[in-house]
């Protein structure tokens, strides 16, 4: 029988050539890796050991990025700390590591193998933030008044312990009140109430957010569930309490990261998405479901008729966003200098944003880090503006050659799962619809989609169809249906 494990592996490893991202490091890379150590402390960093951090990741996670923890300041407020890997410290600029994280910028996740940015021996040890080891860490740190409003913030370099290590699902769980709590947080003294103080915290920050337009998507996320070997399943990833605390303070970290960078008066590598791209097409959607958007992009009116939506029909929301975010077009990496009005992230509904919170697995992280050490130090700027630039654009378009790594994989993952059911029919949403081709993703199994090859004739993005698998191609990662009228 044929190892599905292995063949999506081989797949996995020659997309990556095939979208100019390199799988493998370089010997030269290997040798630089052979000579590192953990970063010492370095002078003037402040000594937060004792403090109750703690990781909150995914349950197989072991490239721990940041820390979180809360402090009671009184009077409804709440100073969040945020410590983040100083990767810098041990991956110095122009080094062979430093040179392949420059050319993939992002760690690429697939079914069958993961494309680690830095080694292993970094991102899953000497530079990641584990479990009772201390660390140097970049503390993006920023107080939460009772509205929820980020004020006052500051960045500084730190030693820094992770008391538990803790996972999604469980603290999640726990924290929703349908679960006890995990055995790891009942050990640490204080860290309950401390991870309830968080919550509490991330709460008030999203509520606000949400009140300036913020975007309440929830789109469908699936893993391969391997068993000897073989695909059997397609599992799908719920958001929790805990997703959305982690999500909310990197939020807000990375924000108070691009005020730091703006007010040292340098340039920076913003995230931003812009106004949707078709707009008109959001608009017929919410008129398809009997509803009315305003003719101009409008985050907060797209955002009460989300929760409507939300409301009205939860089962079909997951795919009702997808077809939002498709619409809205895709985030991009942009240099803004010093004095330049921010484009903003439109589905976040916020202006200063940028990406500082996860350098073991993204390069705009690490260089966010170097203007921070930069300004912190008072030395000249690491990256001339125009390097900034070409950096930007490379960024952006290696995300893209990433995520269609991870496509093509979770597609060929798919594809083995229904390769025995060609002929069966399936309900579902288009998904895509352009002169490349209309894509459908059906219900279930969930987080399948495949090109719609016969009857997409005057079908568009958000419109529901039946469709009947008429083929497969495993190492092509398609899956090709055609319309069925039943």
């Amino acid at each position: 029988m044929q190892n599905h494990s292995e063949l999506l592996a081989a797949i996995a490893h020659q997309a990556m050539i095939d979208r100019g991202l390199q799988p493998d490091f370089s010997p030269a890379a290997e040798k630089q890796l052979a000579a590192i150590k953990a970063a010492a402390s370095g002078d003037g960093t402040h000594d937060l050991r004792e403090m109750l951090w703690c990781s909150i990741d995914n349950d197989d996670s072991r490239d721990l990025d940041q820390l979180t923890v809360a402090e009671d300041r009184g009077a409804g407020k709440v100073r969040i700390r945020v410590a983040v890997a100083d990767v810098d410290a041990v991956v110095n600029r122009g080094t062979p590591i430093d040179d392949h994280a420059r050319t993939n910028t992002t760690s690429v996740y697939t079914a069958a193998e993961i494309f680690p940015m830095l080694p292993e021996k970094l991102s899953t040890d000497l530079t990641s933030l584990n479990e009772n080891e201390d660390r140097v860490a970049i503390v993006i740190e920023f107080d939460v008044a009772a509205d929820g409003s980020a004020q006052a913030g500051d960045i500084y370099r730190a030693n820094v312990r992770n008391k538990a290590k803790l996972a999604y699902n469980p603290v999640g769980m726990w924290l929703e009140g349908k679960a006890d709590p995990p055995p790891k947080v009942t050990e640490v003294k204080g860290l309950a109430e401390n991870l309830k103080m968080q919550d509490h915290t991330a709460d008030k920050i999203r509520g606000l957010r949400h009140l300036a337009g913020a975007l309440d998507l929830q789109t469908i996320e699936t893993h391969a569930v391997f068993r000897d070997g073989q695909v059997v399943d397609l599992q799908q990833q719920a958001r929790t309490n805990a997703t959305n605390l982690i999500e909310d303070f990197m939020i807000a970290a990375n924000g108070i990261t691009a005020k730091f960078l703006a007010s040292k008066n340098l340039p920076s590598l913003r995230r931003v998405v812009r106004s949707p791209e078709r707009w008109d097409r959001i608009e017929k959607i919410a008129s398809d479901l009997g509803d009315h958007l305003p003719p101009e992009p409008d985050s907060k009116a797209l955002e009460e008729f989300l929760l409507r939506r939300r409301k009205a029909d939860p089962l079909r929301f997951p795919d009702l966003s997808l077809a939002i975010v498709k619409a809205m077009g895709p985030g991009e990496y942009v240099v803004e200098l010093p004095g330049e009005t921010p484009i903003g992230h439109f589905g976040l509904a916020v202006r200063d944003y940028t990406h500082s919170t996860a350098p073991n697995r993204r390069f705009p992280d690490l260089i966010s880090h170097r203007m921070i050490k930069a300004a912190l130090a008072g030395t000249t700027q690491p990256y001339a503006e125009n390097e900034l630039e070409a950096l930007a654009t490379h960024c952006t378009e290696t995300e893209d050659a990433a995520n269609r790594v991870e496509r093509q994989v979770r597609k060929a993952a798919a594809a083995l799962l229904l390769q025995s059911r060609i002929g069966e029919k399936f309900d579902g949403v288009v998904t895509g619809a352009s002169d490349k081709g209309t894509w459908v993703r059906v219900f279930h199994p969930a987080g399948v989609e495949g090109k719609i090859v016969h009857g997409f004739e005057g079908l568009d993005v958000g419109d529901r169809v039946n469709v009947k698998l008429v083929g497969v191609d495993v190492h092509a990662g398609h899956i090709d249906f055609a319309r069925s009228h039943r």
